[in-house]
């Protein structure tokens, strides 16, 4: 796919202290992309569009290049300890993504000049923790295989947890964007998890992200480079034909990779869910989107952040996981399937 590449850009007048700010705003200069400055990410004005939605794509379209000034890092539970700021925000247009409310007013991406900083507030809580492992999630808030091109930053991020003996990384993405990482000095602590889905899904409702043979040969290269190995099932839909498409991805996962020794491979199984707020901000900014959210097929379920979310029935439930668990362990025997939610 076409990588992502910025039509206008802010900068905290802080980011041109550090290399890669002054790297970008040199690379943006001579690209001729317009570039603003801005006091702080919060204060940025003047994204153009006549209508919310207008705006809300020309946003995306926007990068703010800044200074990571909190070091304390959130916790990132369960599938590490901690989450390792590297950038807020993502490229695609997934309808149902849940950045969709959480970034509603700010869906504009930013990256982190201060990797330096970031990594050492990363070692110190490396080190209260040792001898256990201290774990890193770099992609809570954005996708960074979406602007690495960009930043290099997670290569950076990589071989600096590659000579952790007690840290490792771990990122989702829906990129293909890989081919920089797969010569990187990884050493296995780095755990790469692939956003995969039918083709039905990712067409209809992931645009600007990479497509589903894309995925899967990406997945391909980095099970090639040697790392740990994951992919995240999500959000899994019942549609005509569902069962089918299901199928055809674990098949074709299997013909790219089944015959790699691959890491510990590892598998997420997500339903698709929302809530009425989320309903509510999609329709304003895809309104001819094929999401099912029809509430009368779902059932209710209270959600850890104080808010009711639409999963499916617990019958559909039901026959999603089982059909899902049985087609996985019967391609990839040695794989884990570690929840279903």
């Amino acid at each position: 796919m076409k990588r992502f590449d910025p039509d206008l850009i802010f900068f905290e007048p802080q980011s041109l202290d550090y290399p890669l700010g002054e790297q970008l705003y040199k690379h943006f200069e001579q690209a001729g992309i317009p570039l603003k400055m801005t006091t702080s990410h919060n204060r940025v004005t003047g994204i153009p569009g006549d209508t919310d939605a207008q705006k809300y794509r020309n946003a995306k379209r926007t990068l703010v290049v800044g200074v990571r000034k909190t070091l304390k890092f959130d916790t990132s539970k369960p599938s590490a300890e901690y989450a390792i700021p590297l950038a807020t925000g993502c490229a695609g247009h997934c309808h149902y993504c849940y950045l969709q409310t959480t970034m509603s007013s700010k869906p504009y991406i930013r990256v982190y000049v201060n990797l330096d900083e970031i990594l050492a507030a990363a070692e110190k809580y490396i080190e209260e923790r040792k001898p256990e492992i201290t774990t890193f999630e770099a992609a809570c808030t954005g996708d960074p295989v979406s602007f690495e091109h960009l930043t290099g930053a997670l290569r950076y991020y990589i071989e600096f947890m590659g000579k952790q003996p007690y840290g490792r990384l771990r990122f989702v993405t829906k990129y293909d964007n890989v081919d920089s990482l797969l010569d990187a000095n990884h050493r296995g602590h780095t755990r790469i998890r692939f956003s995969i889905n039918s083709s039905y899904v990712i067409r209809n409702f992931e645009p600007a992200t990479s497509g589903f043979e894309e995925r899967i040969e990406a997945a391909g290269k980095i099970a090639e480079a040697g790392y740990p190995l994951g992919f995240i099932m999500a959000p899994i839909m019942i549609y005509d034909g569902w069962k089918e498409d299901y199928l055809e991805l674990i098949k074709k996962l299997h013909e790219r990779i089944g015959d790699i020794d691959i890491v510990d491979l590892e598998f997420e199984l997500i339903q698709h869910r929302f809530t009425k707020v989320a309903k509510n901000t999609i329709m304003k900014r895809y309104p001819k989107t094929k999401l099912d959210m029809d509430e009368e097929n779902r059932q209710m379920k209270w959600g850890r952040y104080g808010r009711y979310k639409y999963v499916y029935k617990k019958e559909d439930a039901v026959d999603m996981e089982q059909m899902l668990r049985e087609l996985i362990l019967s391609h990839f025997p040695n794989a884990k399937v570690s929840y279903f939610v």
